[in-house]
């Protein structure tokens, strides 16, 4: 807060940027310049007094004018006034302006402070975020546009400071993996400063570590030929060492790996525990987590603790406990009880059957043991006083069962094991016990097989700890059966376990058996809930939003929440988030399997068809809201259930993308179904998931579920889910750049289209074909295409379809050198969207319009427009375009000779059209960012890039490859080592 006291609120002041202040938000006006640079100047001072020389020195060096001290007492006037009459103070002869702390360079010099102290701390996450809010607080050039040789001074110094935080964020960065994103950054600050090493050898270091080692060395070659050029010297030792490091292929350049867990403390011989498994298997986590706040129950002035481990049967929670428990036998000296209480069994043990073993454990004899419960519990109370015991209450079916159970004195300590959560049980310290990770998984197999069979044949072993779901129990009996039978191979293991209807037979190992471990939990469950575990585990998704459960079930979602929450209390089904859950696989298994005995066909059916109808309805309702005017709506399938209401384009893309892993594999659920599924509804689903393709998120289980269907659809000889389905298989291969299958999959959609009479797939077939004629240089077909298509869409009343194509059209016109009608079509367009509302179909249009404004050398405008589409494109989650719009960016910033935000843009779209675009886009983009670099005189880079771009064009057989060759073959004056 600032100082003033005048009414209004606090004073607030920033010099990372041009100098300012506010009151209660209010901007406080600071005068012209030479007002400007007192204010920074007293304000740098950091609560010092300045004397009049000294600031008079500050603001007009060693030749002041003779005016300069009455200049300086008006200007002292002026701020007085403007801050507050308290803000401002004259002190002997001189000013003193205390800032406070609301001050960006001391909120800077915070961040910074505290970065400091997370990185000597262990944290280098914590250190990255600090660093990152103190370089927001920079608003470009700290004390812009102040004169005097004081402010040039303190604005180099600010510079570089705002320099060595970002290197040091940027280093953290590296550390942290996010080297593919930070060589943009890095790209642009090497350009901006040429000279300075550090931020060359961080861009090889994060080149390097992304796979372009090619780049990385010619980063070496450029800057080596500058420093020569420039100040006739070598590079340093930190990049010449880095350079020799890439070039031998240093592992310790990779980035570091993440720390592995403690092992567990070797396990201590109980009073009254069961013996610890010897190949006791990770859960270090776990292990120091219960510990911990066991031995704290037995430190001086503790607390009774009470632990409860909650999990699915089979997941290690008495093997856990009994772990833990003999780990920290040692602070409970006076003795550690035990019990398994039968929780899951048809009659759990009886409380005061427990109270009068553990009372003879304890001493007392069986006379003194009084009859009832609660004198027994007492008693037990009164015994435990002044001791140090812990009991292992093991398999407990509720908190009531316990209750009695409990010490309840200092000193004392209780562990539970339960599939049920004892959320009503006071005061206890709840673990929710999950399977294992890949890891302990495969480290447990091996301890129990034995090193020598698995070392041969680690996939087949991490493939039969997949089958087993990561589920100890199952882990345990499927290495037990391999490690009995020699003549067996884990690759032999693991194909017997890969056959889903026989999993669940295979896992059994003498008196172990996964499925009656699950049968015990499900004996318990009422009707109402048995129905629902049966039903949600029908369908393949890898979990299940309540709404979507509540269609399943057929019933409200209140009434739905109730019967998920107790399966999740029980450890049935477990919670994947808030209003979300999935099974364990074998669990899921289990569960169809109930569902084959107990549901006829007609039920199973009826419950997938429900959760189709609930997507459906609610993508339609999304797609709606996005694509106003579209008449895409009027030709998908009736719905026999009503979906979600969205009241905003964000609730419904957030819906949409959190549900799209349940959704599609819903899609390919039904394209699985034959003929007698519901296919034409899937593919109506996925027309309205059309967002989920071009975000390049899902475009692969987008490309699963829609090959699915059109093989189901072809063999089942329905022509208008067919065509549907080879449009949405078009645009996938057109998006991932595979041409030529994408025009087969369109011309073959077009024929289905006409012969089915389906409207909707008649208009979007010729316009894709417009599209990848567009992109395989057949210009005027690719006009054609687009006027078919924009026919067809007025026939069907669909105006933004139109606008679609007129924005498509716009873009052969570029091609064809008809620039006014290219922007003419491309304004048309977005007059369209722009009336109908669209959401990021608007960014379409403003993308057309840019590459037209681009064409007739607008090029300002062309980045406005391709700067409101970036926008949408992000906002939409719309990956593909986002990475398509900041490469025309770079193409236009080259044209426009700004070499330097070429290469930015042109890096963070390769970024993006690496994961989905296409190697033909990554090409393209690999050229644009070679021509930038070189721009900036970064050549061997340049190089680099090209030699890449030549590598794909070659290989997809593009006529690009000849411009990138004679790219290639100018003059370099040194050579990339690739």
């Amino acid at each position: 807060m600032g100082s003033g006291t005048d009414p209004g609120g606090a004073l607030r002041f920033a010099v990372l940027g041009p100098v300012r202040a506010w009151r209660g938000g209010q901007p406080v006006p600071a005068g012209p310049p030479q007002q400007r640079a007192l204010l920074g100047a007293l304000l740098l001072r950091g609560g010092r007094t300045a004397t009049a020389q000294e600031l008079v020195d500050a603001l007009w060096g060693e030749e002041p004018p003779p005016t300069a001290l009455a200049a300086l007492r008006s200007y002292a006037f002026r701020l007085r006034k403007a801050l507050g009459a308290d803000a401002l103070a004259t002190v002997d002869g001189g000013y003193l302006l205390r800032p406070g702390d609301d001050f960006d360079l001391f909120r800077a010099e915070q961040h910074c402070s505290a970065a400091e102290k997370a990185r000597g701390a262990g944290d280098p996450a914590a250190a990255r975020a600090e660093l990152r809010s103190a370089l927001a607080l920079f608003d470009g050039e700290p004390l812009a546009g102040l004169p005097g040789p004081y402010a040039e001074t303190q604005r180099i110094r600010l510079l570089e400071w705002r320099l060595q935080i970002t290197e040091t964020c940027l280093d953290l960065d590296l550390q942290a993996g996010c080297h593919a994103e930070a060589v943009s950054e890095l790209t642009v600050l090497s350009a901006e400063h040429p000279l300075r090493e550090r931020p060359r050898a961080l861009l090889m270091l994060a080149l390097y570590r992304g796979g372009r080692q090619a780049e990385a060395l010619g980063v070496f070659a450029d800057t080596r030929r500058l420093l020569d050029d420039e100040l006739g010297v070598d590079p340093g030792t930190e990049l010449t060492d880095l350079h020799q490091r890439i070039l031998e292929a240093d592992p310790a350049l990779l980035p570091p790996p993440v720390p592995q867990a403690e092992s567990a403390a070797e396990p201590v011989r109980p009073a009254q525990l069961p013996a610890t498994v010897a190949d006791f298997t990770g859960r270090a986590a776990f292990v120091r987590e219960l510990g911990d706040r066991l031995a704290g129950a037995s430190a001086e002035g503790g607390v009774m603790a009470v632990s409860a481990v909650a999990g699915i049967g089979g997941v290690g929670k008495t093997t856990l406990a009994v772990h833990v428990a003999h780990a920290v036998a040692g602070v409970f000296p006076d003795g550690q009880l035990y019990v398994d209480l039968q929780g899951t069994g048809p009659r759990p043990t009886e409380p005061e059957t427990v109270l009068a073993s553990f009372l003879r454990s304890l001493g007392v004899t069986d006379a003194a043991i009084p009859e009832s419960l609660a004198d027994r519990a007492a008693l037990y109370r009164s015994t435990l006083a002044g001791r140090r015991v812990l009991a292992l209450l093991d398999n407990a079916h509720d908190a009531a069962q316990i209750r009695h159970l409990l010490p309840g004195t200092p000193g004392c300590a209780a562990l539970i094991t339960s599939r049920a959560r004892m959320v009503d049980l006071a005061g206890a310290h709840l673990v929710d016990l999950d399977v294992m990770s890949p890891e302990e998984a495969l480290q447990l197999f091996t301890r129990i097989v034995g090193e020598e069979r698995v070392a041969g044949e680690r996939q087949a072993a991490l493939d039969v700890v997949g089958a087993c779901g990561f589920l100890p129990l199952a882990i345990r009996i499927a290495a037990s059966r391999l490690a009995t039978r020699r003549t067996w191979t884990v690759a032999f293991l693991a194909r017997k376990l890969s056959d889903e209807r026989r999993r669940l037979d295979e896992l059994k190992a003498g008196d172990l058996a996964v499925k009656a471990t699950f049968e015990l939990g499900y004996g318990q469950l009422t009707p109402q809930q048995a129905r629902a575990f049966r039903l949600l585990a029908l369908a393949d998704g890898p979990d299940i939003s309540l709404d979507a459960g509540a269609a399943v079930l057929d019933m409200d979602v209140y009434d739905a929440e109730e019967l998920l929450e107790a399966l999740v209390d029980i450890s049935l089904i477990e919670s994947a988030g808030p209003a979300r859950y999935r099974f364990h696989d074998l669990l899921r298994l289990y569960a169809r399997d109930c569902a084959e005995r107990h549901e006829g066909d007609d039920a199973r059916c009826a419950a997938l068809s429900r959760l189709l109808d609930f997507y459906l309805a609610s993508a339609a309702r999304t797609y709606e809201l996005e694509n106003p005017g579209d008449r895409v709506l009027d030709h998908l399938s009736p719905v026999g259930r009503p979906g979600l209401v969205f009241t905003s384009r964000q609730e419904g893309l957030d819906w949409l993308f959190d549900e799209a892993p349940s959704l599609l594999a819903t899609v390919q659920q039904a394209a699985g179904g034959g003929c007698e599924g519901p296919m034409r509804r899937a593919v109506d689903l996925l027309f309205t998931a059309q967002d989920l393709m071009e975000s390049g998120i899902y475009a692969r289980q987008f490309e699963q579920s829609t090959r699915a269907l059109v093989a189901t659809s072809s063999a089942c000889g329905e022509p208008l889910v067919e065509g549907r389905a080879r449009v949405l298989l078009g645009q996938l291969n057109w998006l991932t750049g595979r041409f030529e299958e994408a025009d087969r999959e369109a011309e073959r959609a077009q024929v289905l289209g006409v012969a089915a009479g389906d409207l909707l797939t008649a208009s979007y077939a010729p316009n894709l074909r417009g599209m990848i004629a567009l992109a395989t240089r057949r210009f005027q077909e690719c006009a054609d295409y687009h006027a078919t298509a924009i026919a067809a869409f007025e026939a069907d009343g669909n105006r933004q379809g139109g606008a679609a194509a007129l924005s498509n059209l716009s873009r052969a016109q570029v091609e064809l050198e008809d620039t006014p009608s290219a922007i003419d079509s491309a304004e048309k367009a977005l007059a369209i969207y722009r009336e109908l509302g669209a959401g990021f179909r608007l960014g379409n249009g403003l993308y057309a319009l840019a590459i037209a404004l681009a064409a007739a050398e607008r090029h300002a405008e062309a980045l406005a427009r391709l700067g409101e589409a970036l926008a949408l494109f992000r906002d939409a989650r719309q990956q593909f375009w986002e990475g398509m719009t900041l490469f025309r960016m770079a193409e236009v910033h080259l044209a426009a000779k700004a070499h330097r935000q070429s290469a930015s843009v042109a890096e963070q779209s390769l970024v993006l059209l690496r994961n989905v675009g296409g190697t033909m886009r990554q090409a393209t983009a690999l050229t644009v960012l070679g021509k930038a670099l070189a721009g900036i005189g970064q050549s061997d880079r340049a190089r680099a890039c090209w030699y890449d771009a030549l590598q794909h064009f070659t290989a997809l057989g593009s006529p690009e490859a000849g411009e990138v060759r004679r790219l290639l073959g100018g003059p370099s004056e040194s050579a990339v080592a690739i």
